[in-house]
């Protein structure tokens, strides 16, 4: 009788690699701010990495193929007056990104697809609602311009970035410092963890707590907590011994855990990054050099250890690449962004194959990037799962889609106090509608003309590094 000693799974020979040497982003002053993010954010057009910055919050956007040693002179993304905490990537629109400051805003940028010549400072939108630092913020997984933001005043803030408007508060719910916040498959709920050791679902329409569960893990120290494609919640953590632990939990029986697991002795909070596609969890800890990574699966032990990826330096933060932004020739089915003190270095995980043709079973449809609802339709209680591409032709990028806020004139719903004021025919004349028009398509026309002539001086710039490095 023979007895199978090893689980069988197509994920169990995963393994990492780190690019060459000329592949890596150098000589990018990392921020130094203490905060348990992840101070990195990924697409499949640019990486964005949170930096140091005199006299204000800032971070760097380069063009994921804008390798090697970055320029000094390199453009920011400055707007913020207090240190960057957090920055997001829209998940529907590949040229937009939130960033959450210690400042008590949140902004999001438009991102042009060349590089600029100077330092963005304008946002498209400045959403103010916090009275203390903002140190979280995540965008709706299925709606569009929903974006969702956590601050130190232990409130949850949902906006519409389209209108610039707050949708939804939920201020009551956290008695303490909310450490990490994520959403479910489709945008319907929410998991926080707080300070207060608990672990709350919540309904974030209704505002209310579905599902809660006092310290799961015993210590002190922080918890993350996630959402897994079957509804499941994954959370990590630390033993009253101080030891590192992970667990998985059914939202519905919060008493006992589905599995737990003790890890090891470190002081890093673990950030966990999930592939839904997969069902693969990676745990990269804060000052670990190390990421380790687990299959969760329906069978016991239900959260199956694979491997870990060892180096020596160790990670100041990290980012992970969406599915639709890999290189399915290559099996790759996850990208890591490893942030060092002065330098970004991307981890390649790949699954060995033999064949070069497309692997179904390793790339199932993935969400796309465009979104299933509207922000109306899910304030009003719609829900829908993400809309899935296939990536057996590989995926390529949208070209720049801009993003438009109309905000809503409140002089539209009420009259304007005071006595009414007569026109005379020069007011009437300034104010006339060709007039108006015409002085906005000459602005428009004026914008253009310096994003070309931006555009112009950007490639001559690096026609001129070209033309520098080959000559040296």
């Amino acid at each position: 009788m023979s007895r199978r000693v090893v689980r069988q799974s197509k994920f169990r020979h995963v393994f990492g690699q780190p690019v060459k040497a000329d592949q890596m982003y150098e000589d990018i002053r990392v921020s130094k701010v203490t905060c348990d993010s992840s101070f990195c954010a990924v697409n499949p057009k640019f990486v964005a990495i949170i930096v140091e910055s005199g006299g204000g919050g800032a971070f760097i956007v380069l063009p994921l193929a804008k390798t090697g040693r970055v320029d000094k002179n390199h453009p920011l993304v400055t707007g913020h007056t207090a240190p960057v905490l957090d920055i997001d990537w829209c998940p529907h629109n590949d040229n937009v990104i939130a960033s959450a400051s210690e400042d008590t805003t949140v902004m999001v940028w438009q991102i042009p697809d060349y590089v600029p010549v100077r330092n963005i400072t304008e946002p498209v939108v400045t959403l103010e609602g916090h009275s203390k630092r903002v140190s979280i913020i995540s965008w709706h997984p299925t709606a569009r311009n929903v974006l969702l933001s956590a601050g130190c005043d232990n409130l949850v803030i949902l906006w519409n970035v389209g209108t610039g408007e707050m949708l939804l508060a939920l201020d009551d719910m956290h008695t303490d410092l909310i450490y990490n916040v994520g959403w479910n498959r489709n945008g319907s709920l929410l998991v926080t963890t707080c300070k207060d050791k608990k672990v709350r679902v919540i309904d974030p329409r209704k505002q209310q707590i579905i599902a809660e569960r006092f310290a799961p893990h015993e210590g002190l120290r922080p918890v993350r907590a996630i959402f897994t494609r079957e509804g499941h919640i994954f959370t990590t953590g630390f033993t009253r011994m101080s030891q590192r632990e992970l667990g998985l939990w059914d939202p519905n029986n919060f008493e006992e855990p589905i599995a737990l697991q003790e890890m090891d002795t470190s002081n890093g909070v673990l950030l966990p990054f999930y592939d839904a596609d997969s069902s693969i969890v990676y745990l990269c800890g804060k000052g670990d050099s190390s990421i380790r990574y687990f299959e969760i699966t329906d069978e016991a032990p239900y959260v199956h250890y694979l491997n870990t990826y060892s180096s020596k330096e160790p990670q100041r933060g990290m980012g992970f690449m969406p599915k639709r932004g890999l290189d399915v020739s290559k099996c790759e089915i996850a990208r890591f962004f490893k942030l060092h003190e002065r330098k970004c270095e991307p981890i390649v995980m790949t699954v060995p194959r033999k064949s070069d043709l497309f692997q179904d079973d390793l790339y199932p449809d993935t969400p796309g990037p465009e979104p299933a609802l509207e922000a109306d339709e899910w304030l009003s209680g719609k829900d829908a799962e993400p809309i899935l591409i296939s990536l057996r032709d590989g995926y390529v990028p949208i070209k720049n889609r801009e993003l438009k806020v109309v905000k809503k004139n409140i002089l539209d719903s009420k009259p304007p106090p005071g006595p009414r004021r007569s026109h005379s025919t020069c007011d009437s004349d300034y104010f006339s509608q060709p007039a108006l028009e015409e002085v906005l398509e000459e602005i428009r026309a004026l914008k253009e003309t310096v994003q070309a002539q931006e555009k112009r001086i950007s490639d001559l710039e690096n026609k001129l590094c070209q033309f520098t490095n080959g000559t040296d």
